[in-house]
């Protein structure tokens, strides 16, 4: 804590992927502190954020600078297609190490990929067997032809990533799916494959389209479905495990139990 109330300045907290250790003196601010650290760490980023006496967003009260011990995650991105080269400007913004290939050097070049941290020309399944992936890194594959996305998705399911999606249309996915098949991968092995890539936001150009990947990203990531937040009802984040429930959930856990009430005084 370096901005706040007198008393909490040099506050501190050990923020894990599972658990915490300390704390600011308020469980509303705890939550958000433990929330925001989470996100960074998941990204292996490091910043000041703000945050309003109880967690507040939008206000400035408090200040806590977080130091994320954690490499940025990958993301590897086979095809060097316009789609990818929009994929690889949102990964990067995403906080991302985005590294682009394709065994075709006049497609795969740094001029047609600034953005990108790295811009291989290997044949994609081949360089997949050489690098580390874990269960933070994501596979998006949008060679958009058999001789390559189907060895480096098999590839890619041999690995730990978190997230492996494929780009193509339903008859493309279900070719792939065949061929996968003929290769020995199972049912089981298939369903972790995203394809087509993506959530279903009507997307048509490579920006849209990247955008929908990076929604899907973030819904695989997070455990949620990509709905609209407009027809959901209850807290928007749920707790961690480790952390008691924002005020939102609280009020929204009273407002439920209130109209059950309601509801059995009327019956």
């Amino acid at each position: 804590m370096i901005e706040g109330p007198e008393g909490s300045l040099g506050g501190k907290l050990l923020v894990t992927p599972d658990d915490h250790e300390g704390g600011a003196g308020n469980e509303d601010l705890d939550r958000a502190i433990v929330e925001a650290a989470r996100g960074l760490l998941e990204g292996g980023k490091t910043e000041t954020r703000h945050f309003g006496p109880r967690g507040q967003r939008r206000m400035e009260d408090v200040a806590v600078f977080i130091q994320s011990f954690a490499p940025p995650p990958k993301m590897y991105v086979f095809g060097a297609i316009d789609f990818a080269s929009a994929v690889a400007r949102v990964g990067k913004f995403m906080g991302y190490r985005v590294i682009v290939c394709d065994a075709r050097a006049v497609f795969a070049t740094r001029e047609r990929f600034p953005s990108a941290d790295e811009v291989v020309v290997a044949w994609p399944d081949e360089f997949l067997e050489t690098v580390e992936v874990d269960a933070r890194s994501v596979i998006c594959v949008l060679t958009h032809d058999p001789k390559f996305d189907v060895p480096v998705l098999k590839a890619a399911l041999a690995t730990e990533a978190g997230y492996i999606g494929a780009m193509g249309s339903r008859r493309t996915h279900n070719n792939r799916t065949a061929r996968l098949k003929e290769e020995g991968i199972s049912d089981e092995e298939l369903e972790r494959i995203s394809s087509p890539i993506g959530l279903d936001i009507g997307s048509r150009t490579p920006e849209e389209t990247a955008i929908a990947i990076a929604a899907e990203i973030i819904a695989f990531r997070t455990g949620h479905a990509g709905g609209r937040l407009a027809e959901r009802s209850g807290p928007i984040h749920a707790p961690a495990p480790d952390m008691a429930d924002s005020p939102d959930a609280r009020d929204a856990a009273g407002a439920e139990r209130g109209a059950a009430g309601a509801a059995r005084d009327y019956r």
